[in-house]
């Protein structure tokens, strides 16, 4: 049984002997791999103090240094991603396309952070009164935090880290306790790329250490993904903390298909945004908006293929979807199965009823159909393989379904006519649009968040905001002596 420490100061780092731990699992086997120390008040004091002591130098290291070390760090990402999508199917369960999928997003974040020398330069204006200049700067926070979830467990705190430590802080990162090993890895790697001790430490816990995070008075920024409840209280207690947060919370993604879509194109979009990586990611579609005589043809198409997609082990190279990430999150997602029926949805294929090999904790592709908003399946978030189909009548009965939600991450929607999908863009209340794309994920030199409940703060994750949010801006105002009066003879006549 593999014990899993913290890193502090650039070397493992255990708990009290004594101290609480918790479990971490193989999900497609059902079998415990290893026991995960939980880090206590004082622990966390360590590593935030730790991560204090190295600002104090790593803010004095030139961006071009900081940039060496992150290419390095990139090679060394881009070396071994083979290795971290092992551990992410290991211990997350998701197919081991999806895990190097991830950690590809995650290299994205990784380059965009090396550009540091172009993203913190500040502007200029030279005579901005007479003898005056004024200029802007970007200078770092000091310590900052990130708390990550476990459907992504490498790539989302790739989204933090680089950003943060490119402009000059220092980083303590809580990972999801379910599967601590890739982020751990990551660690190692970035000790061998040359990052310092204490500029950024790792801590494995539970709420405790979450708590004393928003809490402590050094940690000047927090930065959190996971669910809206949890993004809600984040943001407040961080806020009402004094500091700076940003927290991305839950989503209920929509995807409209208009009469004139691609059927064809549609439907594939649907079963890969709605099943891959078995649902458990916060811009997975979760609802399929029908508009029109649309729906039979699409709900078909979308069955059809459902039959093939191949359940199993993440590490089998022909599996296409794993199991969820824990027994309790499988049954709780097999329970809306179960309510939509009760509550009038028709169900076209109940993932319940496959008969999957091993003692893992599989649940097969769900569709439900005819889902109207006032059931659970459609209200709740469910963060797993079953995906709602809606029936409405026109693009303006779609559009405000979608903006009577109250989340508002993402959005997508499938056809063939221009001034439909402008039209859409324009309309649709959510921070990341997908036209004909169904899962709208940006490109690192944009920024990830979403509007509504998917979002608390007013800074989107990584990208040109990542930047802005790691750093505060300074003007300076700067005049020199009149060069006339210098005891410098600069070539001015005496009197001017």
């Amino acid at each position: 049984m593999e014990r899993i420490h913290h890193w502090i100061d650039n070397q493992l780092t255990a708990s009290n002997p004594s101290g609480r731990s918790g479990q971490v699992f193989n999900p497609a086997t059902g079998q415990q791999t290893g026991e995960v120390d939980f880090a206590s008040v004082d622990v966390v004091d360590r590593a935030v103090a730790s991560a204090k002591e190295a600002f104090a130098t790593w803010r004095e290291v030139s961006v071009a240094q900081r940039i060496a070390i992150l290419f390095r760090y990139r090679e060394l990402v881009e070396q071994n991603k083979l290795e971290i999508a092992k551990r992410l199917t290991a211990e997350h369960g998701k197919v081991i396309s999806d895990a190097q999928g991830e950690v590809a997003r995650g290299l994205e974040n990784i380059e965009y952070a090396c550009g540091a020398g172009e993203l913190l330069k500040g502007d200029y204006t030279e005579q901005a009164s007479r003898g005056v200049d004024v200029y802007s700067i970007r200078q770092p926070l000091g310590v900052v935090a990130g708390i990550t979830p476990f459907n992504f467990p490498a790539m989302v705190p790739m989204w933090m880290y680089p950003n943060a430590i490119a402009c000059g802080n220092t980083f303590v990162l809580k990972p999801s306790e379910k599967n601590p090993s890739a982020p751990l890895f990551t660690m190692e790697l970035l000790q061998e790329a040359g990052v310092p001790a204490g500029v950024v430490n790792l801590i494995n816990g539970d709420k405790e250490a979450v708590e004393r995070l928003l809490a402590h008075p050094d940690v000047a920024a927090i930065s959190f993904v996971g669910s809206t409840p949890i993004a809600r209280n984040v943001y407040e207690t961080a806020t009402r903390n004094g500091k700076r947060a940003q927290a991305l919370g839950g989503a209920k993604n929509h995807m409209i298909v208009l009469p004139d879509a691609d059927i064809s194109l549609a439907a594939d979009a649907a079963v890969s945004a709605a099943y891959g990586s078995s649902g458990e990611r916060c811009m997975a579609v979760s609802a399929v908006v029908a508009v029109g005589e649309v729906g039979d043809t699409l709900v078909d198409a979308i069955g059809s293929r459902l039959e093939k997609i191949k359940v199993g082990d993440g590490s089998d190279p022909d599996s296409e979807m794993g199991p969820l990430i824990t027994g309790e999150h499988r049954d709780r997602v097999r329970s809306y199965i179960a309510s939509g029926r009760d509550q009038g949805a028709t169900v076209v294929r109940d993932g319940g009823e496959d008969d999957i090999a091993g003692q893992g904790f599989f649940l097969g592709a769900s569709l439900l159909d005819h889902v109207t908003p006032e059931m659970d399946c459609y209200r709740d978030e469910i963060f797993g393989p079953v995906l709602s189909v809606l029936r409405v009548d026109t693009y303006t009965d779609a559009v405000t379904l979608i903006n009577e939600n109250p989340w508002g991450n993402g959005a997508a929607i499938f056809t063939r006519d221009g001034g439909a999908a402008r039209q859409f863009q324009f309309d649709v209340q959510a921070g990341m649009v997908g036209i004909n794309v169904p899962i709208p994920v940006p490109v690192s030199y944009y920024s990830f968040g979403g509007w509504k409940g998917s979002l608390f703060g007013d800074t989107h994750m990584y990208g040109p905001e990542g930047i802005h949010f790691y750093t505060k801006a300074k003007v300076v105002s700067s005049r020199w002596p009149d060069p006339a009066t210098s005891t410098i003879n600069l070539g001015f006549p005496q009197t001017r």
